[in-house]
């Protein structure tokens, strides 16, 4: 054992350490979403690869190794969110960010009033607050505005009466640039049942993206936040202040 130690050169522990911290950030950009479970059914049929060869059940082994060579093509398909979601990580630049300004911090202030009166009137939302990766896909399917963020466009906005009342508001850069966005809805089976089609959109959302989600539940008036495929909550105004603000602008102090 010592005789491999002396031979470990300071490149060789490196080595292992940037890909030991590569790995980690894998897992936790994938922990909480489907890959996970995308990754243990590969994993159970590397098991039966593996098996397979051992007892020489040949048209098993076959069949498996047939579809192991295709391996690379299936996990880019089928983990196409979270690439796309760690690649846009990998460029993000924080040390050239600067702090929030005060229109940030405004436009923050007016969804947080907004969120808050449509919370106590119950009327459901759905907003969509766009960070570094583009929500393009799901504003072309909305309809497209062009409009400061304040407190009454958002309530007339969501107002039941409104014909795009349904779907999700999109936030880029203090304005709203399309409403009635209709998003994906989850199929994890690790959430609450009782959640509805809002919670489920806002979870699906975030889990493919790095927005932040705020909804607020016609039912009981609660206010939730989803970001990074979990969900917090409920929220008054203070904490649902405190909680923009952390992820919007702690991050560019970084």
């Amino acid at each position: 054992m010592l005789e491999i130690i002396r031979h470990i050169r300071w490149q060789d522990a490196l080595d292992i350490l940037i890909v030991a911290f590569i790995i980690y950030r894998l897992l936790l950009i994938i922990k909480g979403t489907r890959a996970v479970q995308m990754l243990m059914g590969l994993g159970i049929l590397l098991v039966v690869l593996l098996l397979s060869d051992f007892l020489k059940l040949h048209t098993l082994y076959w069949i498996i190794q047939s579809f192991w060579a295709q391996v690379v093509l299936a996990l880019i398909i089928l983990f196409q969110p979270e690439i796309r979601k760690a690649l846009a990580h990998m460029g993000e630049t924080p040390f050239l960010q600067p702090l929030a300004s005060a229109s940030e911090l405004k436009s923050f202030d007016e969804i947080v009033r907004a969120t808050i009166s449509l919370a106590n009137r119950k009327i459901g939302a759905l907003i969509v607050i766009e960070r570094d990766i583009s929500l393009n896909d799901f504003v072309e399917i909305g309809t497209p505005l062009e409009a400061r963020v304040t407190k009454e466009i958002l309530l007339s906005i969501f107002h039941p009466t409104s014909p795009i009342h349904d779907g999700a508001v999109i936030i880029r850069e203090e304005r709203i640039i399309a409403a009635g966005c209709f998003l994906p809805i989850t199929l994890r089976t690790d959430i609450n049942r009782a959640l509805g089609t809002r919670h489920r959109a806002a979870l699906a959302i975030t889990e493919e993206t790095d927005a932040v989600v705020i909804i607020v539940s016609e039912e009981t008036g609660t206010v939730s936040v989803a970001f990074d495929g979990k969900l917090e909550g409920p929220m008054d105004m203070g904490s649902l202040r405190d909680f923009l603000t952390e992820v919007f602008t702690e991050k560019k102090r970084r």
